[in-house]
């Protein structure tokens, strides 16, 4: 008798993606690969930063949470209340104190260290956290959560809030 033949199974040529499209694809993300190592391996200087400006208003502040409701409390360096928010009002601002717990934990700081909130000439707004040297412009997350942190600027009486959310005076 005869061999077996072993059936072959073929792809329906209309639910395939064109060779040339599969191909385009392994070459964009090697170019990628390769222009981010050359940027690296070359010590290139970081070309996307936010602008220098002048701070116009600077304030150190204590914050404390209870964990993952979204309530935080505010105080400057002294105890003095800055804010006792709610969970409904201090959803950012508790997810802002997440995010620097975790970098405090990572690099094994103590986590009750104040942060500085930084606000610039150019109407941009920072936290910083100079125990990690994390630093987040509050641009990238909208102006209203800008805003959230401006008025703690403003109720630390370290800054006065224009009519733009999230900018100072």
């Amino acid at each position: 008798m005869s061999l077996t033949a072993s059936a072959r199974i073929y792809a329906d040529r209309d639910r395939m993606l064109p060779r040339a499209l599969i191909r385009a694809m392994l070459a964009l993300v090697a170019a990628s690969l390769a222009i981010a190592a050359f940027a690296r391996l070359t010590d290139r200087p970081l070309e996307s930063v936010p602008p220098e400006a002048p701070v116009i208003a600077e304030a150190y502040l204590l914050m404390q949470s209870d964990g993952m409701s979204g309530a935080v409390y505010v105080t400057d360096l002294e105890g003095n209340q800055i804010a006792d928010l709610s969970p409904e009002e201090g959803g950012f601002i508790a997810g802002v104190h997440r995010v620097i717990l975790r970098e405090r934990n990572k690099h094994r700081v103590a986590a009750d260290q104040p942060i500085i909130l930084q606000a610039q000439d150019n109407g941009r707004m920072f936290v910083v956290d100079p125990t990690t040297g994390w630093k987040a412009d509050l641009m990238g997350f909208g102006s209203g959560n800008a805003a959230a942190f401006a008025r703690l600027l403003v109720q630390s009486g370290h800054g006065e809030m224009d009519g733009n959310a999230g900018t100072q005076n």
